[in-house]
């Protein structure tokens, strides 16, 4: 790898991998393509760095001219496509977006590599590499005694978000099959970390309980996810990209299976640790009406990418929530300007205010 191609690179788990890779690669050039929707923002990337190796573009993964013109002027020959519309919550109030970003947005992706790296082949076909990043969401949901999800689970997916990933997911496939187009596919569980847009369920709650607001809880609270702190994606990704067999997909996960309740608790007793206030942050809890087809539980089975390359998680969930808070706190500026610069509080508004 030299020339890297990310898309969305200017989101959440975008950003931390560019930060990521410029980190502990000293060679790679790494090319951001975000069209700087609500949840992207160039303050995700300040303070890169070597920031040198890295440039930005703003433009539309659904453009295939573009994307094809950056693939040959920088030769690109590694494409880790994180860009999608990602929140289950918005998908219920308006699927077009997702519809449009995941499954058109990566359609176009795929045909601007088979045109620029099969047929033109401005770069051998066995030095090109594409990964598409997608959910555990596609699988659906779990019974309490349902083994994990693992890479031969099979697709159900319940919302419109996680059917968008899920026709993304099969594109892919599809062109690896019948194009041999050298790809990799990960599914990942709930990231956290550093840079989460805060309609998100961790920095939602961070959020609303250091100013004193409610911290809402759909439903009974009991529903179960495994969560995975983002650093630790970002390590798995590069695993992934340096020795991962093509045309196979890993499942990476946090290993655990807290319910939503326990998180919001968690996140409540840090807060009553290194931010005190007058009553215990978990008197701020409210639950509320839970949201359309909310998915029981997930669970995943991190085996093979353990087995095939060593990778496993390294924060533990109250490690990596401690270090989220922490740095929360210590960047309330980023927050203002994030949601400065969106229909955050639009958003929360219409999505919880009949709740």
């Amino acid at each position: 790898m030299r020339n890297i191609l990310i898309t969305g690179g200017a989101g959440f788990i975008g950003s931390n991998f560019i930060r990521y890779v410029l980190k502990i690669e000293p060679h790679i050039r790494i090319i951001n393509l975000d069209s700087l929707t609500y949840a992207g923002s160039l303050d995700n990337l300040k303070t890169l760095p070597d920031p040198a190796r890295y440039t930005f573009i703003k433009g539309d993964i659904r453009d295939q001219a573009l994307v094809e013109d950056l693939l040959r002027n920088h030769r690109v020959d590694t494409i880790v496509h994180f860009a999608a519309e990602s929140h289950v919550d918005r998908s219920i109030l308006g699927p077009s977006p997702f519809i449009d970003t995941n499954i058109y947005g990566t359609f176009s992706m795929l045909e601007a590599v088979l045109n620029v790296w099969l047929k033109e082949k401005i770069i051998s076909p066995d030095q090109v590499h594409f990964h598409h990043v997608s959910t555990d969401e596609v699988y659906g949901s779990l019974e309490p005694t349902d083994p994990p999800f693992s890479e031969t689970s099979p697709y159900k997916p319940n919302s419109p978000y996680a059917a968008s990933k899920a026709a993304s997911d099969h594109l892919v496939r599809a062109y690896s099959h019948t194009y041999d187009l050298p790809v990799t596919i990960t599914n990942c569980s709930n990231n956290y970390g550093p840079y989460q847009f805060p309609e998100k369920l961790i920095p939602l709650m961070i959020f609303n309980a250091v100013r004193n607001l409610p911290l809402p809880v759909y439903g009974d609270g009991l529903q179960i996810r495994d969560w995975l702190y983002v650093q630790d994606h970002c390590e798995a990704i590069w695993l992934v990209l340096s020795r991962g067999k093509l045309g196979e997909t890993y499942n990476i996960g946090g290993d655990n299976q807290p319910t939503n309740l326990a998180i919001v608790e968690t996140i409540c007793m840090i807060l009553d640790d290194i931010s005190p206030a007058k009553e215990a942050h978990a008197s701020l809890i409210r639950f509320v009406k839970d949201r359309p087809g909310h998915d029981r539980r997930y669970a995943m089975n991190i085996h093979k990418i353990q087995n095939e390359l060593g990778w496993k998680p390294q924060h533990s969930l109250e490690d990596g929530l401690r270090e989220t808070i922490t740095w929360y706190l210590e960047n309330s500026q980023w927050i203002d300007t994030i949601q400065s610069k969106s229909n955050y509080q639009e958003w929360v508004q219409e999505n919880y205010s009949k709740r």
